[in-house]
């Protein structure tokens, strides 16, 4: 049988290569600009309702720290669905505190975010991804949220992420996966609004990989998010999930005719956001990376706030690189 002359990425490829984004920033006055591709992507997303009665909030657990408090707590996100959060408090700390939103990408789960194994062991970092523990060591609070379909969420009995049977049926719901991780976020943001010690103009949010694109996806389109700080998550759509195999959850239907993600990241703007990339990156190629950041910094400049925008990129690989990133977000957050 004669071989095809072209397989199906290299034509999906193809087109995408032909497609114009018709919500590209191109110029003009930026606020107008990111009001029309934010509610079009909500549309794609497909935007959940939100019900004032569903965010109920139960105490599992507290208990003491080295740095402060960790306590465990579920938060009512939908009429049948609540997730499991860590609240880490230093004790450096008076309020009002400022938060930050951490999100682990494709892994075991949030347990990783305060150093801890599966079994409740103190864990050594894996890529600087104990997101909580720099949190508190540096007097910031962390809420460390479970993401559906990871950790305690997954369908699997050892935590790993099952990510694609919630995703297909978020399809066929009209939603998708990362829409309902945005919607979580959004509801641990009323958890905070609620305690009455937040600093609620100082909200950052942060994740790697499958985390980070959570984190700037949430930071795009909700306004409670003051900063941002995503890894490993941050190139082109051409470059990177489109290139190659990665989760499902990272796909929003239609998307590529309207934006690349240096759009997407331009609806944060003029926030401060800082990008971190591993040089090493394979699924996230540094090349793509630059690409995407040369485009973000003209909407930045756009909107005069060029001096907000940072890529930081350490020297490996997959991975958060703590001592490069945080000293850039701490600007902001002080």
């Amino acid at each position: 049988m004669k071989k095809s002359e072209s397989t199906t990425t290299e034509h999906h490829l193809r087109l995408l290569a032909q497609t114009e984004q018709s919500l590209s920033f191109r110029g003009g006055d930026v606020g107008r600009w990111q009001k029309q591709l934010r509610s079009k992507l909500r549309e794609l997303m497909g935007t959940i309702p939100i019900d004032s009665k569903a965010t109920r909030v139960r105490t599992l657990w507290t208990r003491p720290h080295p740095l402060g408090s960790i306590q465990k707590i579920r938060i009512r996100s939908e009429a049948h669905y609540d997730y499991p959060a860590y609240v880490c408090i230093p004790t450096s700390a008076k309020p009002p505190f400022r938060f930050v939103i951490c999100l682990q990408g494709h892994s075991t789960g949030m347990h990783k975010s305060i150093g801890l194994s599966l079994e409740g062991k103190p864990e050594q970092p894996d890529g600087d991804r104990d997101f909580a523990i720099g949190c508190m060591s540096r007097g910031l609070a962390a809420l460390c949220i479970e993401q559906r379909a990871f950790g305690e969420t997954s369908l699997n009995e050892d935590h790993t992420p099952s990510c694609q049977l919630p995703s297909m049926q978020a399809l066929m719901l009209g939603r998708t996966l990362l829409a309902e991780r945005i919607h979580d976020v959004d509801r641990g943001i009323d958890y905070l609004g609620s305690r009455g010690d937040v600093a609620m103009n100082k909200i950052a949010i942060m994740g790697n990989s499958g985390g980070g694109t959570t984190s700037l996806f949430a930071a795009a389109l909700l306004p409670g998010i003051a900063m941002a700080m995503p890894s490993s998550s941050f190139c082109t759509f051409r470059d990177s999930i489109m290139a190659m195999g990665h989760c499902m959850c990272n796909y929003v239907p239609h998307l590529s005719k309207y934006a690349e993600m240096a759009d997407i990241a331009g609806l944060i703007a003029p926030r401060p956001l800082v990008l971190v990339n591993g040089k090493e990156d394979t699924i996230f190629p540094i090349q793509g990376a630059r690409r995407a950041f040369r485009s973000l910094k003209q909407i930045y400049r756009a909107c005069g706030a060029e001096s907000r925008c940072h890529l930081v990129v350490g020297d490996g690989g997959h991975r958060f690189y703590a001592d490069n990133a945080w000293p850039v977000l701490l600007r902001y957050l002080e």
